[in-house]
């Protein structure tokens, strides 16, 4: 076991752990780290803790001390720099002709250096630009490229839920998020339906998908075809939550022996139905091509070899 704090910088939601030298913090504390960056000013979020050492995924770096006056003062101070800063750039920007949006601007808190976020669509020669911002600022200019999600994160917002953005507030790492998991959730595929702030799939999309993964065991998808204590039946939709299947009864018209659905909607629950597979009827009207599409590689062989008889 290993003993550590859990800090958090004012750009990201993420938590970083850090080795707290036998010194105790609370959650809230201002401290100074140091990071790949250089010296900055960061966040108790996890006060003193014991985790296994395999949770580590690095080397941990200690924390350097608690912040002093001064520095918060500075810290103060930087970001009343700031919108001066962002209009330099852009300013800056717009005289190299350079296709890139300025996000925000950070300073060290130890003065080393300033660093402004951009976000662009693909690379950017932004060397002169660095010279040129080094020059006004005389100081060392680090301008880094950012995602749209990490941009999402950086401005924060209001999501369609009516909270503020969970990127923004408390999600501190990104997760994959797929078309599939909308699917299994009976969602709209309409990008604007499932699409967050930042134009790509919404996060929360996510959080559920275990959840629906759970609650589809054992159903089956819409157009199915299953077994009824009513007899042969097709589903129309499934209520997961509720755990009802609402089907409609198949019947054959007795001069075109051509299928019919009734109208009548009728559910039931998981236990009162019974898969016939994959959705396939597996009547006897059903024609051979159909059923061999469940039938593996191997069996499909011994059919042909059957056929060549005859």
């Amino acid at each position: 076991m290993v003993e550590i704090v859990g800090v958090g910088f004012a750009k990201t939601g993420k938590t970083y752990y850090f080795d707290p030298q036998g010194k105790t913090y609370e959650t809230g504390d201002m401290v100074i780290v140091e990071t790949a960056r250089g010296m900055e000013l960061g966040h108790i979020l996890i006060a003193n803790r014991q985790i296994d050492e395999s949770d580590l995924v690095a080397e941990l770096k200690p924390v350097e001390r608690m912040a002093t006056e001064e520095e918060l003062k500075k810290y103060k101070e930087n970001l009343g720099k700031r919108e001066d800063a962002l209009k330099v750039c852009a300013e800056k920007i717009e005289k190299h002709g350079l296709d890139m949006k300025l996000i925000d601007v950070e300073f060290m808190i130890d003065g080393s250096k300033i660093v402004f976020y951009f976000s662009a669509d693909g690379r950017v020669d932004f060397r002169e630009l660095a010279k040129d911002l080094a020059g006004h600022f005389k100081n060392r200019i680090e301008l880094r490229q950012i995602g749209v999600r990490d941009e999402a994160r950086m401005l924060g917002g209001i999501g369609i839920c009516g909270r503020p953005l969970c990127c923004s507030k408390w999600l501190s790492d990104f997760h994959p998020v797929s078309i599939k998991m909308a699917k299994q959730q009976n969602l709209s595929l309409n990008p604007t339906k499932i699409s967050g702030t930042c134009g790509r799939l919404m996060c929360c999309l996510n959080f559920e998908d275990k959840t629906y993964k759970e609650l589809r065991k054992g159903m089956p998808k819409d157009n199915e075809r299953v077994e009824t204590p009513e007899g042969l039946a097709k589903v129309v939709n499934v209520d997961y939550f509720n755990g009802k299947i609402n089907t409609r009864a198949i019947e054959r018209d007795p001069e075109t022996c051509e299928e019919v659905f009734a109208q009548e909607i009728r559910s039931y629950t998981k236990a009162e139905i019974k898969r016939i597979g994959k959705g396939k009827d597996r009547s006897e009207e059903a024609p051979l091509e159909v059923m061999l599409d469940d039938v593996d590689a191997e069996e499909i062989r011994e059919l042909e070899e059957l056929m060549k008889e005859f």
